[in-house]
């Protein structure tokens, strides 16, 4: 499997993320290239030097977020994620590019050697703080055999965070993940409702049930409850590993170092 080759293992694989700062162009944008490109770095050597699974970089200062990223999103990130790549040249690296820059990502992806995206608005449409998101399955498989990035693994958010479900809400997260799979998903995620929550263990154990491909846990995950998520293929955490336990803020060394010990406790 995919997911095993690339994290050499199939359980409780930790990803912590690099929030890039607001880049240029953006309404918070205040900050030189290089001043953001040293500060992803040094917090990708801190995830790095904890003995970290993996790590998504993504662009989530760039608020308000927008359907229409522009070249200048792309190239910054390209440049970011070649950056943090030099500083962890063998750790499993991903990108998600907000909002819902899929095919970006891929391009970004393949530029800078990453091994995975982080996609939303797979399969189904939902209304997102952004807007109304449709399905892009079909044409982001078909850009990503067109680029030739077949080996990036796309990981897929379903029934995601920061949105109203009503339009699908006759779909169960289970069938939503079937056809997630259906449309060849390389893995599934499952979040609470905001930055941050908790998701439910029982859509955990549900979806796991339920699909053959790997499911990770988008959010809400911490040293305190992080044995309600020891089943997931993946745990993805943000606000947690940084100081104060948000999101806006700067990876704390200890934090981090304390979560993965407990893990390596818990796994022993």
């Amino acid at each position: 499997m995919k997911f095993l080759e690339l994290f050499g293992r199939m359980k409780s694989v930790v990803i912590g993320m690099v929030h890039v700062k607001a880049l240029p162009g953006t309404p918070l944008g205040c900050m030189k290239m290089s001043q953001i490109t040293e500060e992803a770095c040094k917090e990708a050597a801190i995830y790095r030097d904890a003995g970290i699974d993996g790590l998504i970089i993504e662009n989530m200062h760039d608020i308000p977020y927008s359907f229409s990223v522009g070249p200048e999103v792309c190239a910054c990130m390209t440049a970011v994620c070649t950056a943090v790549r030099s500083v962890c040249p063998s750790m499993p690296l991903g990108v998600q590019i907000l909002s819902s820059a899929n095919q970006q990502a891929l391009a970004i992806a393949l530029a800078s050697g990453l091994d995975f995206i982080r996609a939303e608005g797979f399969v189904f449409s939902h209304v997102a703080d952004e807007g109304l998101l449709n399905a892009c399955a079909g044409d982001l498989l078909r850009y990503r055999k067109q680029i030739g990035a077949e080996y990036v693994q796309i990981f897929t958010d379903i029934k995601k965070k920061h949105s109203s479900h009503a339009l699908t809400s006759d779909v169960s997260i289970e069938e939503t993940a079937h056809a997630a799979e259906f449309f060849l998903s390389d893995g599934l995620i499952i979040t609470g409702t905001a930055t941050g929550v908790q998701a439910d263990p029982r859509e955990l154990r549900d979806v796991s049930q339920s699909v053959s491909i790997p499911v990770l846990i988008g959010s809400g995950v911490t040293h305190d409850n992080m044995e309600r998520y020891l089943d997931a293929n993946g745990m993805i955490i943000g606000s947690h590993f940084k100081k104060g336990g948000h999101w806006a803020n700067g990876v704390d060394p200890e934090r981090v170092k304390r979560f993965m010990g407990k893990r390596r406790d818990l796994l022993k």
